[in-house]
């Protein structure tokens, strides 16, 4: 993968889900910071479906950042009021520098 580490110009806050109590013995997700990085992101693919007569549209992205031990999917970016669900995290050249992840837009 050639790649140009000055294409990295969106700046982002990755979060971590973690389980807090909902006061009532059970649990709500909720997600905290693990710390801001650089990367960018790129639209794939809009699928608009429907779901119980609502029309529900999903964008999926690639976003490359930095490599990172700890980035799993289930994590998220933060980009302003946007969130990118990282549902796979992959190194594509397997060169240790970069992680190519394939997220979903939610709120769309």
């Amino acid at each position: 993968m050639v790649f140009d580490p000055g294409e990295l110009r969106v700046r982002l806050e990755l979060e971590r889900p973690v389980s807090v109590s909902d006061g009532q013995g059970g649990e709500v997700a909720s997600f905290v910071s693990v710390g801001g990085l650089w990367g960018r992101v790129e639209p794939v693919a809009a699928v608009s479906q429907e779901n119980g007569g609502l029309r529900q549209v999903t964008v999926t992205h690639e976003i490359v950042v930095r490599k990172r031990g700890d980035l799993v999917s289930g994590m998220r970016f933060v980009n302003g009021a946007r969130r990118f669900l990282v549902q796979a995290a992959h190194d594509p050249d397997e060169g240790g520098r970069y992680l190519l992840c394939r997220c979903a837009e939610e709120g769309r």
